[in-house]
């Protein structure tokens, strides 16, 4: 525990902000309401993530006869957040949002509560891929709630320009022909997000994983002084050459506007339609045409889980079961919600609507989580910042990953 404060600590501290600063939100009391109701204090992802998960939420106070109330907060907020929380005896929240590369950590450090205990059980429509990190041996930890997972996401006009479309795009030198073509047309190419090391390093892990690297191996040791490490970067080096970085939104609107042509995208970002600028598709996982193929889709799930100190820990798993439900989960569809469900995501009616869950569904079948290691976040703090070195030319590929596997190794020797 003293290890995951310090972690929270320094994080909060480097970001220049207390644990439940940013993102908006009701801030949380813990305790009855002032007309003795039962409060039910909830610590989500902002967005779409939070925003379907409160849509849901009136039918189940009523029903229960309780009030809840929703802080949401950035990534790095709600990380921190939980986790300086948790020192408390009595902790301040029943119900969280966990990100799957926290799972190992928070498990470690007695953070979440044993769903199994509370009665809870996974069931067989969730797709069990996204079910790997819910699990300490046979207990479940977490529930799979928002199906977040990397897709690329890319302007149609200067797709066909280049003279592909979504289903002729079958590798990563398909993906950077057509963003050279934008360039010599005008266009930006590629966009990448460089605005955070985490930002950084995910996004450039479905390039890595097309190549067939990984950032550690079975063994939880660094792998990234590796050939296919470097044969990752110097490609992504070459892509990200025909754009620029920008932050989320700028992304999303730069795609959308055609100024920009592709990138790196989450469902939760851009729902397209018919009549759209932008569409995504899934990574194919393949570097080049006719090649091997590789599970190359990053899980960005949004996971809900219940603080081992909460004080309302029973119906708090009546929540949690609640927001569960196949019905109740379907119901979000319409929001932007992106349930981790066959009965979802492979509902004629919903498809009839909104056919990109088709490839949402098949990129859940073959993601890929980021490492469940307790050091993840100091992993990719190391990692994104030699990127970022050898992406602005302070250090060449060779030496950047040379630095970067050292200091891994120390991390996870420590």
């Amino acid at each position: 525990m003293k290890k995951l404060l310090a972690m929270a600590l320094a994080l909060t501290m480097a970001l220049g902000m207390t644990a439940c600063g940013g993102g908006g939100g009701e801030s949380a009391e813990q305790g009855g309401g002032s007309d003795g109701t039962t409060e039910l204090n909830l610590i989500l992802r902002a967005g779409t993530y939070a925003d379907v998960i409160k849509e849901c939420l009136p039918a189940f106070e009523e029903e229960h006869g309780v009030t809840c109330n929703v802080q949401e907060l950035s990534e790095s907020d709600l990380y921190s957040g939980i986790a300086l929380d948790a020192i408390n005896a009595d902790g301040s929240y029943d119900l969280c949002m966990v990100d799957g590369s926290w799972m190992a950590e928070f498990t470690q450090n007695g953070v979440l509560a044993n769903l199994s205990e509370l009665g809870y059980a996974l069931d067989d429509d969730i797709i069990p891929a996204t079910t790997s990190i819910c699990y300490v041996d046979d207990d479940v930890y977490l529930a799979p709630y928002y199906g977040n997972v990397t897709v690329l996401m890319f302007n149609k006009a200067n797709v066909e320009a280049a003279g592909y479309t979504a289903d002729t795009i079958q590798s990563l030198d398909d993906i950077l022909k057509i963003c050279q073509q934008a360039q010599a047309d005008g266009k930006k190419g590629f966009i990448y997000r460089g605005d955070g090391q985490n930002n950084l390093v995910v996004d450039f892990l479905p390039i890595l994983l097309s190549y067939g690297g990984w950032v550690i191996d079975d063994n939880n040791q660094p792998t990234v002084n590796t050939e296919e490490f470097k044969n990752a970067m110097n490609y992504y080096l070459d892509l990200i050459a025909t754009g620029e970085a920008q932050v989320k939104d700028d992304l999303i609107a730069s795609v959308d506007t055609g100024a920009g042509t592709m990138g790196i995208g989450w469902p939760g970002w851009y729902t397209p339609t018919a009549d759209s600028a932008a569409d995504y598709i899934a990574l194919s996982g393949a570097a080049t045409t006719g090649g091997e193929t590789h599970n190359a889709n990053v899980y960005g799930i949004w996971a809900i889980g219940i603080p081992a100190n909460s004080q309302n820990k029973e119906l708090a798993a009546e929540l949690l079961t609640y927001l569960m439900d196949p019905e109740v989960q379907k119901s979000t569809v319409a929001s932007g919600g992106v349930p981790c469900r066959y009965s979802s995501l492979q509902d004629p009616e919903v498809l009839a609507t909104y056919p990109q869950y088709e490839v949402v569904c098949q990129a859940l079948e073959s993601g890929v989580y980021r490492p469940v290691i307790a050091e993840w976040t100091q992993f990719y703090t190391t990692l994104g910042t030699e990127m970022d070195n050898i992406i602005n030319g302070i250090k060449t590929v060779d030496q950047g990953l040379a630095d970067a596997q050292t200091q891994l190794e120390e991390l996870m020797a420590g």
